[in-house]
């Protein structure tokens, strides 16, 4: 998994921003380059252009459109930086590094695709991209957003916290009320339903691939403020760590401790 991938920066242009729902915002910019190298699960590094926010904020890609030259990213407010992003129009630009990281690898076994909270967008793309029987399960605090793009893409099962959609509880709650199988589970989203997912693969002998959703500084793996416990001794910083930025976001299940 361990690859070096290309990576650009570029001044991309805002092409559209809307929110779709309560403090989720979805923006589609212009980059040739990183739009032409980009793979489900891979991230970009925007930067502000308020001078005091000097590190970039890492944004998972949600969708690519390569003959437009454009990506997609859906985003949540949580901080200044994203605050700023969000109160940006088309025809804006911001500086932006990417595709960073190791996106998912892809197969071709019956498939579930699990996204949890922010961590629903970039399975979209996997989605678009997986050529395979997929199932896709989706966990919800409370508002869903992004439904129509993913009913596209396959048969869609939803979990929410309150039980206002589908099934009342998390992603596993709605695999077992729909008695769902797969051979292999891709997955982003919090470390709780990550943990649970790891677990429930063990038992079950699937395949388990999982995006980290942690909170990336540098995003190009020199600041080791993103690092999760793995299995293997990392040779970058000889104890049992690996960099979700570089070695990751998207790891083997079985590589990482939680």
């Amino acid at each position: 998994m361990h690859t070096t991938h290309e990576k650009f920066e570029e001044m991309a242009t805002i092409l559209k921003q809307e929110k779709i729902a309560e403090g989720i915002y979805s923006m589609w910019l212009g980059t040739k380059e990183i739009a032409a190298h980009a793979k489900a699960g891979q991230f970009v590094s925007l930067y502000c252009n308020e001078g005091s926010r000097l590190l970039p904020r890492p944004i998972s890609i949600c969708e690519i459109d390569q003959k437009e030259h454009a990506v997609r990213l859906v985003y949540r407010v949580v901080g200044k930086g994203t605050d700023e992003f969000s109160g940006m129009d088309a025809g804006m630009q911001l500086k932006v590094v990417g595709p960073l990281g190791n996106g998912f690898p892809k197969g071709e076994k019956k498939a579930f695709l699990i996204g949890g909270g922010i961590g629903i967008p970039p399975m979209l793309e996997l989605a678009k991209e997986l050529d395979c029987e997929k199932q896709i399960v989706l966990g919800f605090r409370d508002e869903l957003f992004l439904m129509d793009e993913f009913k596209e893409q396959g048969e869609v099962y939803i979990a929410t916290e309150d039980g206002s959609a589908g099934t009342k509880g998390n992603v596993l709650d709605a695999i077992r009320e729909n008695a769902l199988t797969a051979d292999v589970i891709y997955a982003c989203g919090p470390a709780p339903m990550l943990r649970a997912l790891k677990e429930y693969a063990q038992e079950n002998d699937i395949e388990c691939w999982i995006s980290m959703e942690e909170r990336m500084a540098c995003g190009i793996g020199a600041c080791l403020a993103c690092v999760c416990k793995s299995k293997e001794v990392d040779a970058h910083s000889n104890v049992k760590n690996k960099r979700i930025c570089k070695e990751g976001p998207v790891f083997a299940a079985g590589e990482v401790d939680f």
